[in-house]
């Protein structure tokens, strides 16, 4: 899955193209997902799809596509307000996140900014909330 495009996901080709990778009949695929090969068709097609298809087709693929969407979060959620920073946090009943999920390609794609000079690292650090010392780490490792 070279050269994902984390701005426009069509989950489906990426989907298929796992598939491709690991050359799976597609008998194996319609008795994985009880479907038959017109919907697994269907799905190949599908910019977007249900979250419980995709975890059986994550399992299935052993690949997790939902760190895609993760990534686009990452990349293009827009920048929280400050004000609502500096305002007491509700408390949530949902689950706590500590760390982002930084793939290799998001870590090439930052340290490529940087060395192609198309952004400085107070501006990676603000548009993209990277803390400055992961920032450092990776710029230290390359």
């Amino acid at each position: 899955m070279t050269g994902t495009n984390f701005k426009e996901i069509h989950i489906g080709k990426l989907i298929k193209e796992r598939t491709l990778e690991l050359d799976l009949e597609t008998s194996r695929i319609c008795n994985f997902l009880r479907m038959d090969e017109k919907e697994i068709e269907k799905m190949y097609l599908a910019e977007s799809m249900d979250t419980k298809i995709l975890l059986r087709w994550c399992k299935l693929l052993e690949y997790d596509f939902f760190r895609i969407y993760s990534q686009h979060l990452i990349f293009y959620a827009p920048p929280s307000n400050p004000d609502s920073q500096s305002k007491k946090k509700k408390e949530s009943n949902l689950p706590q996140f500590r760390k982002n999920l930084y793939t290799k390609e998001i870590i090439d794609f930052i340290l490529e900014l940087l060395e192609e000079g198309e952004k400085t690292k107070e501006q990676i650090m603000l548009e993209y909330k990277i803390p400055k010392t992961t920032l450092y780490r990776w710029i230290h490792k390359k």
